[in-house]
């Protein structure tokens, strides 16, 4: 099966015209020296550890695997595609020759080459899908995009094709598609927390809605985790006593009642449980007034109140922000 790839000429594009004068792509990492002559990719790695020791683990590991895939995963009639920033088109050709290691062909700096027959036709930015576009648009020096081939081939065939005008509907599930995603990253982040870091952090979100906090130190609680009220000595109701559980299992209807049996008995009871509820919980807190919170919604409340939430609860769990259009 032919392959389609999206290759970066260099850091800032200056290969593109290396790279139509010698029918080639190319890519850099020259530290590593000809990666053929690594049995294999742990062998790389070890090397990755040795000439980029100062860098972080994962950025040598993305390094490892581009390098690899280049010289390993790319063969002869796989399609490649590199974007122009200038034109704001793609150059898209054929491999006619795969990997081999020069670096006295094209950019000595970049020394992993494979022999391409570039097109044409370059097919410009606007013609393609916004999903396409958004794929395309990653930062890696190599990557595949066999979802998007097809797409390109379709204006390489008949360069005259005007695109369907579907570029809100696709840019609307885009984003929803990236926020869903980032939320469930943001849970995967929350779920590696240990029970004393997620009363922390569920102290620091009650903080951050405007709340004085006490969070129970290790040891026996009475069934209260986090102490929240309105003023600092806990005379100004509402005063909320919560219990927060952080496991796989769901919480039961015998944790919601005992919940509603701690003191103090007249404050409002919230229930925190990154496994969820069991239905006879559900049905007794609904009874009694006691509000649950999963780990879907704590993930909510936690990316709406971020910003306040104090500096060293948020240590717990960095996340930075990250604009998308309306």
């Amino acid at each position: 099966m032919v392959k389609w790839w999206m290759i970066r000429a260099g850091d800032n594009n200056e290969l593109i015209s290396v790279w139509k004068e010698n029918n080639i792509a190319s890519i850099g990492w020259p530290q590593f020296g000809n990666p053929k002559d690594y049995k294999n990719k742990k062998e790389l790695i070890a090397k990755a550890d040795e000439v980029f020791d100062e860098e972080k683990p994962n950025s040598r590991k993305s390094w490892v695997n581009q390098v690899w895939r280049f010289s390993r995963e790319i063969q002869k009639n796989d399609r490649i595609v590199t974007y122009i920033k200038e034109s704001r088109e793609y150059m898209v050709g054929t491999v006619t020759e795969p990997h081999f290691y020069d670096p006295t062909v094209g950019n000595p700096a970049y020394p992993n080459t494979i022999k391409v027959e570039w097109e044409e036709f370059t097919p410009g930015r606007d013609l393609l899908s916004q999903p396409a576009k958004n794929s395309l648009g990653s930062v890696l020096t190599v990557f595949r995009i066999d979802n998007w081939g097809r797409e390109i081939e379709k204006f390489l065939v008949n360069p005259f094709l005007v695109p369907e005008d579907t570029e809100n509907d696709e840019e609307n599930e885009v984003i929803e598609d990236l926020v869903s995603k980032s939320a469930v990253m943001v849970q995967d982040k929350v779920d590696k927390l240990d029970p004393w870091q997620m009363q922390e952090l569920v102290g620091g979100l009650l903080h951050a809605m405007g709340y004085n906090v006490h969070v129970s130190p290790k040891g026996p609680d009475g069934g209260v985790d986090v102490l929240a009220s309105k003023d600092a000595f806990g005379f100004e109701k509402p005063i909320i006593k919560v219990q927060v559980k952080h496991r796989t299992s769901s919480a039961t209807a015998p944790e919601i009642q005992q919940l509603l049996g701690a003191n103090p008995m007249d404050a409002n009871s919230l229930f925190v449980s990154t496994g969820g509820f069991t239905s006879q919980a559900d049905k007794v807190a609904k009874h009694n007034a006691v509000r649950l919170v999963d780990l879907e919604e704590l993930v909510d409340l936690l990316v709406k109140w971020y910003e306040h939430i104090p500096t060293d609860v948020r240590a717990l769990l960095p996340l930075q922000k990250m604009y998308v259009p309306e």
